[in-house]
């Protein structure tokens, strides 16, 4: 879940990631008595039952608020995949996200997850953050006063309204904290990101609403709206927030510590295979044994910047090989990790697992030795795919598929390329194993008497067994209130191991088939549990019967094993019927407790039918944002009359798949007024728009000149307005193969209009000084014939790289363009730009190579005089060679040179047309987070990076001279063409620079360079505001 506020503009940038959108989609919409639901007939029945959920969690919310809001627009995508290609908002979309609420129309776009229990829960997170937002807008502030609000209090909140108090994971992760003493304080939630703000504020609100009444958490929202989250706390609580941050921990330490007496540490279930680290918070989930158990496959965030797919010794956890990554340049977009897991051949020579790719879920193959995809599925209808799991002769692989937004069992037949689908119905059907026989799949499944769609009430999941021959599903409940995940057939098939929390904590759990007997594997203080509620959890070596599972300790998740003689589990002790180590503290709190009284209440709220209005979607324009505007007028002065400021909108569909932008600016005189409208349309895979704009670029220069004989001035003050007019009309596309690779494309007709003007004020001597002598003329000065030009590009992007605080720090991201321009100049650009980042956790060595040039009949017309209308390339850029600024050259390195020639030859040799640039930085993270930085201080990251920097300029009559004892001479470029210049040799630089990421909205770089080719230069100072390349 998630807020965004912003639009994105979907134009062409240099570099990037791309949003593809793979698929379109034909959206209609149901009008229910609160919102409008948007989905399109594939999803239509999963949509039209959420319909009903979300009228229900309107009358809850608006009723605990107190507040209601005019009808909203809530989006829905069958699955993630399909999620993953909205424009409602813009960047790319993890699969962590489950939903986002944007702040411009207070629309959430979210996707079926394949369990009613879980979209619901979503949906309710996101419709709190609509009642937030809408409450937000009409205060003092607007929704900026949102923005300020730490992400405990947000997301805390959305999710204490939609869970409630009864939650065995967050519970899990307070017991975590509570066995290693480090439960936070507020002011901790605030600042510090090893607290994750969903589970540990879900857990504060619900002490808040124990203690003080469900509604003072409403009251204490509104209250920070206006005062910030601190004075809020005493203002409606009575409390300061580091008394109740102590309340609340005591609270805890009561609640939990009986739970913790008789329990199992976590480092000693079993046998440690992969642990988690000292700074804890990792990833090492999904864990899959091979048949023989010697190996284990493994999901794992040990790479930093994103999950990969890792194969490791079983008994000993050395990482023998990374088997896939969406770094590794592959035909994938992500792999899918949280809700799902891969398995092993019964040969273990290949493992399958699922990946993002082309717009849905596919399975890929590897070749466990080579680590090369031999096989890619895509299963025609089916979006989205969770677990694996290989049959035990290797014909067959069963997985969990949604169409629609519902999941079902399907049965994959490897040689024959065909699905079989074995469930067909609405319930949540997860996390397939097969019986060693190959007769039987076992899964997770909210079958059973607590689940009606009539009243949408979701049975928690219990174990199901489906005939792969019949069809025929039986429901096994060994604990009918517990949530049963992760099934896995021990080797002989008379028994099933399995997830479960009956007592409020997950553990692993043995039931035989025949006799229905129960027995406890685990008895672990905090969890055995992957991300989720309903991530998989375990899996078995086949032919061994080893087990192994992931183990929550640290605020991560390690990898432990069982032999098969440990796994057969002591007979069950008799569970409490309330699952009391589920309960958030300060427990139930009848009287007090609204929230708990509705989460309970099916009724109230819902519609009785799903027959809601239906509309077709037809596309209209809205407002989503304006820019600040600014005006400003000047009366006189040296410049006389005028006006400046600007004003920018930007208008679009529900959908985000078309998009309008205009914007004026004013700066000067009339003539200064320029603007831009624009229109984009992304709705397909191919997006195109084009640009109408008039851009006037002033510069200005100033002199003195002799006054005409007979004027009463000594001497004339001259201001030179030189002017540019940029009058345009273009078109783009843009074609994405992939998130990482694209095609751009540009045509545009471009008018440049010229003019030329002094302002001239006559002066007199007067002492030690000088007086007006007359009015300011302003004079023309005549300008050259407007150009006129058709101008093209085309590039192909690639772009894999990850981002650290100030600059890419992994992967890597080319560029390659060619723009020609014909008419009145002729002439074409070439650009070929590649960088890697190679990451050695935590340094970076970063390297480029670049070339950019001009070329043909016109490519040096510099002459502006002459209606030239190119500027020459200047190396000495502090983003391309550092040490050579063009304002860090005096006077005494700009001395005659031997012949007597006169000019600047260190700066002239850096001027020209056509340049190429190599660099290479050690980038370090001074200071950071604790996962990423020498130091952790994550309020302002700071990056130094050693560098060295290369480059040469030459032109059409230079050619380079690749050499470094060149003796420069005079070069004057106010030429129509580049005369006798400095010899076109290399220009080398070394130093360290310094990056700073400002409060997260500019990056500012200090650099000290030793430029090499200056040798009145030792060192060199500079700035830059931009991130490193």
């Amino acid at each position: 879940m998630a807020l965004a506020a912003l639009p994105s503009l979907a134009a062409a940038q240099y570099f990037g990631r791309n949003k593809v959108q793979y698929e379109e989609f034909d959206f209609r919409i149901l009008r229910t008595d609160h919102f409008n639901f948007y989905y399109y007939p594939a999803e239509s029945l999963a949509t039209s039952d959420m319909a009903r959920a979300g009228d229900r969690w309107y009358t809850r919310l608006s009723d605990l608020f107190r507040h209601t809001f005019d009808r909203k627009s809530i989006v829905f995508y069958a699955d993630h995949p399909d999620f993953q290609q909205t424009n409602v908002v813009g960047g790319t979309i993890s699969e962590g996200t489950g939903g986002i609420t944007e702040g411009l129309r207070t629309r959430v776009v979210m996707p079926h997850t394949g369990s009613y229990w879980d979209t619901d829960h979503v949906l309710g997170h996101e419709i709190v953050h609509m009642f937030q937002y809408s409450i937000a807008e009409g205060g003092p502030g607007g929704i900026n006063r949102l923005g300020t609000l730490p992400l405990w209090l947000v997301e805390g909140m959305a999710e204490y309204l939609s869970i409630g108090r009864q939650h065995s994971l967050t519970a899990m992760w307070l017991r975590d904290a509570l066995r290693r003493d480090d439960l936070p304080t507020i002011k901790q939630l605030n600042n510090d990101s090893r607290y994750f703000p969903y589970r540990y504020g879900q857990a504060l609100w619900a002490y808040i609403g124990g203690r003080y009444g469900d509604r003072a958490v409403v009251d204490v929202y509104r209250a920070a709206l206006r005062l910030g989250w601190d004075p809020a706390i005493r203002r409606v609580l009575g409390v300061n927030s580091d008394s109740l941050s102590q309340d609340w921990i005591a609270a805890i330490r009561a609640q939990y510590a009986p739970h913790l007496a008789g329990r199992t540490h976590p480092d000693s279930v079993g046998q440690n295979v992969v642990r988690v680290s000292a700074r804890g918070g990792d990833y090492n989930v999904s864990p899959v044994q091979s048949p023989d158990g010697r190996h284990v496959a493994f999901f794992s965030s040990r790479d930093l910047f994103g999950i990969d797919l890792y194969l490791a010794d079983a008994q000993t956890g050395r990482v023998i090989k990374r088997l896939a990554s969406p770094n590794s340049g592959r035909h994938l977009d992500a792999i899918s990790f949280i809700q799902s897991s891969g398995d092993f051949s019964p040969d273990g020579s290949q493992f399958a697992f699922i990946a993002f790719a082309e717009g849905d879920h596919e399975i890929q193959l590897l070749d466990v030795a080579s680590t090369s995809v031999v096989r890619r599925v895509q299963v025609p209808g089916v979006g989205a795919m969770n677990s694996l799991a290989w049959s035990p002769d290797g014909r067959t692989i069963a997985f969990s598929g949604m169409v629609g937004g519902i999941s079902d069992i399907y049965a994959f037949d490897v040689a024959a390329g065909t699905v079989r689908q074995l469930t067909n119905d609405r319930y949540a059907d997860l996390h397939p194993a097969w019986s060693p026989d190959g007769r039987t799949i076992a899964f997770s499944s909210d079958r059973g008497p607590g689940t009606s769609f009539q009243t949408m009430t979701y049975s928690r999941m219990q174990l199901a067994t489906v005939d792969v021959a019949t069809g025929r599903v039986d429901v096994l409940s060994p604990f009918p209130s517990a949530r049963h995940i992760s099934p896995q057939y021990t080797p002989d098939g008379r028994s099933l191991l399995f997830v479960a929390d009956p007592d409020g904590v997950n553990n692993i759990f043995r039931l035989d088939l025949a006799g229905g007997s129960v027995t406890q594997v685990t008895n672990v203080v905090s969890g055995i549990s992957g991300i989720t509620d309903l991530s998989p959890a375990m899996s078995i070596a086949e032919n061994t019967g080893r087990l192994m599972f992931n183990v929550f300790q640290n605020q991560g998740h390690a990898i432990v094993a069982l032999s098969a003689e440990q796994t057969q589990g002591t007979p069950v002790q008799p569970m409490p019927a309330f699952a009391a180590a589920a309960m958030l503290p300060p427990g139930d709190t009848p009287g007090r407790a609204p929230i708990t009284t509705y989460l309970a209440d099916a009724l109230t709220g819902l519609p009785s039918t799903s027959a809601f209005e239906e509309l077709e979607y037809r596309p209209k324009f809205a407002l989503d944002a304006i820019g600040q505007p600014s005006v400003g007028v000047s009366a006189g002065g040296p410049f006389g009359t005028g006006v400046s400021g600007g004003v920018s909108a930007y208008f679009g569909d529900q959908l985000g798949d078309r998009m309008i932008g205009t914007s004026i600016q004013a700066n000067g005189q009339l003539k200064d007024i320029g603007g831009q409208l624009f229109y984009l349309n992304m709705k397909r895979r191919f997006n195109w728009g084009g640009s109408l704009s008039h851009v006037p670029y002033l510069s200005l220069g100033q002199g003195f000149s002799e006054p005409d004989p007979g004027d009463p001035a000594d001497i004339n003050y001259d201001l030179y307005m030189q002017r540019l007019f940029y009058t345009e009309a273009s078109a783009i596309g843009q074609y994405p193969f992939s998130t990482t690779r694209r095609a751009e494309f540009t045509v545009a007709a471009t008018r440049i209009g010229y003019d030329l003007e002094v302002q001239r004020t006559p002066l007199r001597a007067a002492g030690t000084g000088f007086v007006q002598a007359g009015p300011t003329a302003l004079i023309d000065l005549g300008a050259p014939d407007s150009r006129y030009l058709a101008k093209a590009s085309a590039a192909l992007v690639g772009d894999w790289s990850n981002f650290g605080f100030t600059s890419p720090v992994q992967g890597g991201r080319y560029r390659l363009e060619v723009s020609p321009t014909i008419g009145d100049r002729t002439y074409a650009s070439a650009l070929a730009d590649y960088r890697r980042y190679h990451f050695f956790r935590p340094v970076t060595f970063a390297w480029r190579a670049l070339h950019y040039g001009n070329y043909g009949r016109d490519s040096e017309d510099w002459d502006y005089a002459a209606g030239g209308m190119s500027y020459p390339l200047y190396l000495g850029e502090p983003s391309l060679v550092r040490g050579y600024a063009y304002n860090s050259f005096g006077n005494d390195e700009c001395i005659p040179s031997a012949d007597g020639s006169s000019g600047c030859p260190v700066v002239s040799r850096l001027i020209g047309s056509r340049l190429a640039v190599a660099s290479a930085e050690i980038r370090i993270p001074l200071i950071g987070t604790r996962d990423f930085g020498l130091i952790n201080l994550p309020f302002i990251p700071i990056e130094m990076a050693p560098f060295f920097d290369a480059g040469v300029m030459w032109t059409s009559d230079q050619p380079p001279q690749l050499r470094t004892d060149a003796d420069p001479v005079a070069c004057d470029v106010g030429t129509a063409r580049v005369g006798a210049c400095a010899q076109r040799t290399p220009v080398f630089s070394s130093g360290v620079s310094f990056r700073a990421n400002v409060l997260g909205y500019l990056i500012l770089e200090a650099y000290i360079a030793h430029p090499f080719q200056r040798p009145q230069k030792n060192w060199v100072w500079g700035f830059q505001l931009m991130p490193g390349w």
